[in-house]
């Protein structure tokens, strides 16, 4: 029996006669067709009612991505296009990677019916902008395992292949393209910005914007071990964080043997992230001495881990706006000043916008600059 939202082979058969009809391969000879699960191929294309998540003119989509080992795997998103008529060259598509919504099937929050607004898409739209933006792989509509929170490679092929995918459904898009993403979407962000330069897609790359974005947690994670008591409030929160991170790298990357890291109760508290709920088990009075055998520093996790979720400090080929809050505590801005002083260090293009907010927070300078990024990006 296959579970709702789960993917059978019946369903894997349908979805493949209907990406054929949608990208034109049915009764192309066979040294001329594209495989139907090619990165960005459209699934499905949903409309909207006017008004879904505060705007008039938008549609989620079901398309094909890679998952954190290069197979092919379903996803959804939405996709949002400015009112009126298009410029001369199309509309300037922004990717928007979204923050931590959860860990399992129909928890991305991007392509529900039900989908909030979010204040960055409108601000986007209303200024003219296109925005595609992912569920991530394991958040959409399918089931497809638990979601790999905080891996780069997934984070970046599901946001690049959104874009692909938004530019088959609409052809008034532009080539021209941006990202952008708080928390963990600052993170996937960054790490899109960065797979860009080396994809191939044919497309004018402009930067990346990203929003007190997750960085170096995995520098961070080798410390931990049986040792560790309880932590107090606010970071206590950290909890859901790392055993989802420890479930999605257990998912992708069967060398980091994370099992081999957890004691009986720990693996029962990953083996329930995403599993039916879109959060992760969290006892603010749980030690993590209770969790783990032994050190995370030891063995092959710290280096499966860095593949796994290191941001990249070179090879950006696009400029780089950092939104930063002094007083975040959800990703600590120690970490903040620890990725810019990478980024001065290898002489990326960036610039910084410092608030004092609390995690993910805009004022009014760092607003400003967010407009300003994109006018002078699309000019």
């Amino acid at each position: 029996m296959v579970k709702p939202g789960q993917i059978g082979r019946g369903a894997m058969a349908a979805l493949t006669v209907i990406a054929c009809a949608l990208t034109g391969v049915v009764g192309a000879g066979p040294s001329t067709a594209a495989p139907v699960n090619a990165p960005g191929a459209v699934i499905g294309v949903f409309d909207r009612p006017a008004g879904w998540r505060g705007l008039e003119n938008g549609r989620s989509f079901d398309y094909w991505t890679r998952d954190g080992q290069g197979k092919a795997v379903p996803t959804s998103g939405a996709l949002f296009v400015p009112m009126g008529t298009a410029p001369k060259g199309g509309w300037p598509v922004v990717a928007y990677d979204h923050g931590t919504s959860g860990y399992g099937t129909g928890c991305g929050g991007e392509s529900a019916p039900d989908a909030a607004p979010s204040e960055f898409i409108t601000r986007l739209v209303r200024s003219g902008y296109a925005v595609a933006a992912t569920d991530y792989v394991g958040l959409g509509r399918f089931n497809t395992g638990v979601h790999p929170y905080l891996n780069t490679s997934s984070e970046a092929t599901a946001t690049i292949d959104a874009v692909r995918a938004a530019r088959t459904i609409e052809p008034t898009l532009s080539k021209r393209w941006a990202v952008m993403g708080p928390s963990q979407g600052g993170q996937a962000a960054l790490a899109t910005g960065h797979r860009q330069a080396y994809e191939h897609l044919g497309l004018d790359f402009r930067g990346t914007v990203a929003v007190d974005p997750e960085s170096d947690v995995e520098k961070l994670m080798p410390f931990l071990g049986p040792y560790i008591p309880a932590i107090p409030a606010p970071l206590n929160k950290t909890y859901g964080f790392l055993l989802a991170t420890l479930a999605g790298l257990r998912q992708t990357d069967p060398q980091a043997q994370v099992n081999s890291y957890l004691t009986p109760l720990g693996r029962k508290l990953v083996d329930g992230v995403g599993n039916g709920t879109c959060g992760a088990p969290n006892d603010p009075t749980m030690a993590f001495g209770d969790v783990f055998t032994k050190p995370l520093g030891v063995g092959p996790l710290p280096a499966r881990l860095n593949r796994y979720m290191a941001v990249p400090v070179t090879g950006y080929d696009a400029p780089i706006l950092l939104l930063l809050n002094a007083r975040d505590v959800t990703v600590p801005s120690p970490l903040h000043a620890k990725l810019v002083a990478d980024f001065a260090l290898n002489r990326v293009d960036y610039r910084v916008v410092l608030g004092q907010g609390s995690h993910t927070e805009m004022n009014a300078e760092q607003w400003a600059a967010f407009d300003a990024f994109f006018a002078r990006a699309f000019r």
